[in-house]
Formats: structure tokens, sequence, C-alpha cells
């Protein structure tokens, strides 16, 4: 998910927790888990998903199946998403809303969402704005930790979650797990190494996310994905994250078994994320292969 250091991570947990316990005081879990009753009902994140890679790979086809993520920034490289020329000076037109919308009507199957603040300029309010226009699955895409996160991700409308192996010890991620499945919340596992799959296969989701980037040198590798696909049980859809700018980029993670894709800064670069979705998606019309299932 990160594109920070080691020493970035720590210092995003660190501030997590720092959430977490004012969250609590100002909104206990009891609080949280009352407004569960009032919340609409869970989208299937994991099911359209399925749906999408499935009618992908049938000999009549579909389209691949694209987590269009909303990302205004990152620790890195600051601020990804590009401001309005004229603009007033202290204004920010960020729109997740709008955002969300264009990507709908571009073909995405499920959103992802960054709702941390301080490292990556989201917030929980996007999720609410997000849902209100449009009907995919939205993933919630934080550095959870906390059995709390997984409450407060349901009350605050999410779909799902995302479980970062490199922030959790294998216990801990069980817990998680369990406690996003007792809310009704899909779960996309993220790992970066060979490690972390051994880890992930404990878990019960089918969703396992293959984070192309090295969190120890920056450095991004589709090779990560491509390593990493052969050694996964069957059974799991996998997801490749980080470093997919291109529709070559989706045929050739597709010729390895790899039909799902989470993308956000090679459309959040540019001026209408929506557009550049579609525009990648046309493309992958022109380079697919004869049939998705040679994949």
């Amino acid at each position: 998910m990160t594109q920070a250091s080691p020493h970035i991570l720590d210092q995003i947990m660190a501030r997590k927790r720092e959430e977490v316990r004012h969250a609590r005081r100002s909104q206990p879990e009891s609080r949280l888990l009352q407004q569960l009753a009032d919340v609409p009902p869970v989208r299937g994140f994991a099911a359209a998903l399925t749906r999408t890679v499935q009618q992908c790979r049938r000999p009549t086809g579909g389209i691949p199946a694209i987590i269009a993520e909303i990302k205004r920034g990152s620790p890195s490289k600051g601020r990804i998403h590009p401001v309005p020329p004229g603009t007033a000076p202290g204004v920010d037109p960020f729109s997740p809303a709008e955002i969300a919308r264009g990507y709908a009507e571009h073909g995405a199957t499920c959103l992802s969402c960054l709702t941390d603040r301080d490292f990556f300029m989201g917030d929980d309010a996007f999720i609410a704005a997000i849902r209100q226009q449009v009907a995919l699955p939205v993933l919630r895409k934080d550095f959870v930790y906390d059995p709390y996160q997984v409450v407060q991700s349901r009350a605050l409308g999410a779909d799902a979650i995302l479980l970062i192996l490199a922030v959790l010890q294998r216990q801990q991620a069980a817990e998680l797990e369990a406690a996003a499945h007792e809310v009704g919340l899909d779960v996309l596992v993220e790992i970066h190494d060979e490690a972390e799959l051994e880890r992930a296969h404990d878990l019960k989701t089918p969703l396992f996310g293959i984070n192309n980037r090295n969190l120890k040198n920056f450095v991004t590798s589709l090779e990560t994905s491509t390593r990493l696909a052969g050694r996964v049980e069957a059974g799991r859809l996998l997801v490749t994250e980080s470093g997919i700018h291109s529709a070559q980029d989706i045929v050739h993670m597709q010729r390895h078994g790899i039909d799902a894709f989470l993308i956000g800064e090679a459309f959040m670069r540019e001026a209408d994320p929506g557009a550049a979705l579609g525009g990648m998606l046309a493309a992958w019309q022109q380079q697919k292969p004869a049939s998705s299932a040679e994949g």
C-alpha cells in the first residue's frame, strides 16, 4: 500500500495508535456497534471481483477487474492528484465522490479509498461521500491493526478492509480477519514477499493482494507479482497492486494468472481519473489475448 520506508512506516503506525486512542475516547466501540444497525448492507467486494474475473475469463469475454483507487497523495510523492489551474489559494477542490462517479462510468469493478489523513491526505468522510454517489463496493485502505478500526470501517460504510501483513503479526491478522467477517466486511490481505505469503495462507479470505513495491528500497517491480503468483494455493483470487501503468501491464499479468488490478497513481495523476481508466481499458481491448482464459 505505502511507498514509505520502514522508518516512515513506523511513524505511520505510531500515529495510527494515537488516532485509535483518541477515537476510542470520542466514540467508544459500543457506540459504533450500535450505529451498525443503521448502516446500509455491504455490497460484496469479493463477490464483485469474482464475477468480473470469471466473466473476463470466458470465451465471450469481459473486461479486467479493476479496483480503481481514490488517492490524493502519499508520503514520498506528496500531492498526486493535480489541482486545477486557476484554483484560488487555500482552496482544494478534491472531490472523492466525483472521482468515484468517473470510475464507475468507465468500468471499475470496485473502488479503493485512502482514509489516512496525515500521510496520504485522506479522510474517513470520503467513504460516505463515495457511497452516496455510486453503487460499487468500496475498500477502506488504511493501516488497520486494531479491532476497533474494523468496526469503525463498517460504521463508515466500507465494504472491505485491507490487512497489510508487513505491519501485522500472524495471530493479529487472524483476529482482525475474524472481526471483519463478524461485521460482514470482506478482507484483502496484502503481501510483499514469500514470508508474508506463507502467513497469508493461514487466513480464510480469498483475496490476496501482491504489492509490487519493495518497502525497503521503494523499487517497484511487476516481477514480484509474477514470482509470488505461482506460489499461491488454489482458490485464491490474486490482485496485483502498484506499478500497473498500461494495458500492456494488464495483459502481462493476465498471462501469469492474475486477473484483478488495484490501480491508483496511474489514474490519479490525471485531471480526469475516470477517463484515464476508460482509456486504459480501451487500449486493453486492442491488446488482450484471444481468450483471457489463457492466463
